[in-house]
């Protein structure tokens, strides 16, 4: 090899070295799932998933919806770790907002064959999720967390108009008088692992989303090279739109929609 083409090698080995890596979305379709494990956010708890359920269930799926401890990442992990070792074959491994950290660290167990992230968070291993959205602008729900001591919950305006806000009025009162606190140790949490460098990975967007900031979403579902869907929607997606969410699932699940 010539100095030149010497060169130019070592020049594009660095340059490949420099981009980090992404999942597997785009190379490595899905392997057909049996089961699916759906993981709630902040101020809620596994009955948000409730419409999505029964649309899984009628296309064959064994689904289980896990009521994550929302008290430290480590506690949130080993339970959905502890479910995913009961599931009997390829299992899709589904996270809303916060739970999103969950499907990042425990996502990378054997019996997981795909990843669908729901308007959630998506750290890189290692990273500080609370600096990453600071480079975004601050979404209006944040200044509605208040806290009793170290529990936090959102405050009755900002839980209607900034997390449900697509939603009919009754329903979103409903959902807010049943708010899961969680306890401010989680949030300082980081994950060890990104599962979505190494499983197919969806993302479903909401544009309408003032929970997490859409732009964020978008750098995150990028990143992780994810299939990615834009749904026109508040947080709560899975519950305004839970037809395209569904769709979204069952392709992770390589089943027909």
């Amino acid at each position: 090899m010539n100095r030149r083409l010497f060169s130019t090698a070592l020049l594009a080995g660095a340059a490949a070295w420099l981009v980090p890596s992404r999942g597997m979305a785009q190379t490595s379709p899905p392997v057909k799932a049996r089961n699916v494990v759906l993981l709630h956010g902040l101020f809620a708890d596994g009955s948000c998933w409730s419409e999505v359920i029964p649309r899984l269930q009628a296309a064959g799926l064994n689904v289980t919806s896990v009521q994550n401890p929302l008290t430290t990442l480590p506690d949130a992990v080993a339970a959905a770790q502890r479910v995913l070792a009961r599931q009997d074959g390829p299992t899709v491994l589904v996270g809303h907002s916060f739970s999103g950290m969950i499907v990042t660290e425990a996502g990378v167990h054997p019996n997981v064959s795909a990843l669908v992230y729901v308007v959630a968070r998506a750290p890189d291993a290692g990273e500080d999720y609370t600096a990453l959205a600071k480079t975004f602008p601050t979404p209006p729900a944040s200044a509605g967390i208040v806290f009793d001591g170290d529990e936090g919950r959102l405050s009755e305006a900002a839980f209607l108009h900034d997390f449900a806000g697509d939603l009919p009025a009754a329903k979103a009162k409903l959902l807010y008088a049943v708010q899961e606190p969680f306890q401010k140790a989680l949030l300082t949490g980081k994950t060890t692992q990104a599962a979505w460098r190494s499983k197919p990975s969806f993302y479903a967007v909401s544009t309408q989303d003032r929970t997490i900031n859409p732009d964020l979403e978008r750098f995150m579902a990028k990143r992780m090279g994810a299939k990615t869907i834009e749904v026109k929607a508040s947080h709560l997606s899975l519950i305004s739109h839970p037809g395209e969410i569904t769709r979204l699932i069952l392709e992770a699940a390589g089943r027909p929609a």
